[in-house]
């Protein structure tokens, strides 16, 4: 079966119904199927045309909440339905669709059947035992379609079966006219962002020719974008270094009242216009694009096995060295110890991006609320580890955006006159006093 060579059945029922059966594929993942009958009889006939994707035996899955594995397909008006494997063992009522598909879906690679999107089928998933197998099931069923005496019908359908790669999905959907075929691939709640950035990203790499380049580019252009926002958030916390006097004035005048010195507080904010929580705004308004980007590197067959540069060959991978084995030169592997195997897991990148989290920090005053001050203080060791197990690329980008961050916010802390807290934070930390201002 190729393209230029498709496969064609035909057979008798002997009663006069003559059934032909051609299957074509494309130079990528699509199958189409050409059903067709001739009625030689003197009697009408009437057909249902069927088709499914089954899967015997329940396979492996990640689990990962993130990702969906299993069953999968737009019905209805287009709606997307994601039952898990085990959602399929409680009885489905079908579906009525115009147009639409489903399937089964693995992380990289899914196969799908599609009815001809102008015809109105009954579609549902479903599973039942195959012996001592369970077998899980997608499947649809036609209106009739009758066929008189002397006359011939043809009905089409399609079968994907490959790997989901975006540009080729994008291109089924929009050249054969599949209902929302791109929700094949699991972009997220995100979607409309996951989307756009993996389009960035893949635009950039057919420039650079790699997708780590691509993704440290991407990082400039979103900080460019939330520039004005960021600008804003560390003006505000500039103001706040030049009001620590009279906040220290505060704590001494109600030593033992923390409400009240709370209360004065907020009154000293508002009248100064500043917003105490704009330390953490350029974090925040990041979490959006942080879990996108998360997504584009988790679920994307093109960032499968992408390289970057050194000892990177994976950007969809953590980090494969590691503190506890000194990087190498201790051979064996601590992430293999149970339980603590995870928190084990601490590579070059995750400590770079530690690191400069850790200047961002210390770049700014230390707040005056003690559990700001612990949270603070904690904060970067805590995202190192959490992140050390997640794709290298995420590191990555997460690294060169604090180093981002922390060049921004120096010029803007300059521009306004105010002294940069780096060397004395840490000179504090080792107990040395700064110099009275």
């Amino acid at each position: 079966l190729t393209p230029e060579h498709p496969l064609t059945l035909s057979w008798d029922n002997g009663e006069g119904i003559v059934f032909k059966r051609t299957i074509a594929i494309d130079n990528r993942y699509m199958f189409t199927i050409t059903s067709s009958v001739e009625n030689k009889s003197d009697k009408p006939v009437t057909l249902y045309q069927y088709g499914l994707v089954s899967r015997h035996g329940l396979p492996p899955v990640q689990g990962y909440y993130l990702l969906h594995e299993g069953p999968v397909g737009a019905l209805g008006d287009g709606k997307l339905y994601e039952p898990s494997y085990k959602d399929t063992e409680k009885p489905m009522e079908p579906v009525k669709s115009h147009g639409g598909w489903l399937g089964i879906t693995d992380k990289y690679w899914a196969a799908a059947v599609i009815p001809d999107q102008s015809a109105s089928t009954m579609m549902k998933f479903s599973s039942h035992n195959l012996g001592t197998v369970r077998s899980y099931q997608a499947d649809f069923l036609r209106d009739a379609t009758t066929v008189a005496p002397g006359a011939s019908a043809d009905i089409k359908s399609q079968l994907f079966a490959g790997a989901k790669e975006v540009s080729v999905v994008d291109g089924y959907e929009k050249n054969l006219g599949i209902k929302r075929f791109d929700l094949l691939i699991d972009w997220g709640w995100f979607y409309f962002i996951t989307k756009p950035l993996f389009k960035v990203i893949d635009y950039l790499y057919r420039y650079f020719g790699n997708f780590g380049i691509a993704i440290l580019v991407v990082t400039v252009l979103i900080k460019l974008v939330f520039f004005p926002l960021a600008n804003k958030s560390y003006t505000s916390m500039a103001k706040m270094k030049v009001l620590q006097p009279k906040m220290q004035e505060l704590k001494e005048k109600y030593p033992d009242d923390r409400a009240k010195q709370q209360q004065e507080l907020m009154e000293l904010y508002k009248k100064e216009k500043i917003n105490p929580l704009a330390g953490c705004l350029p974090i925040v308004v990041q979490i959006p694009v942080f879990f996108a980007l998360y997504k584009v590197l988790f679920v994307t067959i093109e960032m499968r096995h992408a390289p970057f540069y050194g000892w990177i060959k994976d950007l969809s991978a953590p980090d494969p060295t590691n503190l506890f084995n000194l990087f190498g030169l201790i051979p064996f592997d601590p992430t293999t110890i149970p339980v603590l195997g995870y928190y084990l897991h601490l590579g070059v990148w995750p400590i770079i991006m530690g690191i400069t989290m850790w200047v961002q920090m210390k770049m700014n005053p230390t707040p005056p609320d003690p559990t700001q001050k612990m949270i603070f203080a904690w904060m970067p060791l805590v995202f190192t580890f959490m992140l050390a197990g997640f794709s290298a690329g995420l590191v990555i980008y997460w690294a060169w955006n604090n180093t981002l961050s922390v060049l921004q916010q120096g010029l803007i802390m300059k521009k306004n006159g105010v002294k940069i807290e780096l060397l004395d934070n840490v000179k504090a930390m080792f107990g040395k006093k700064p110099p009275a201002t």
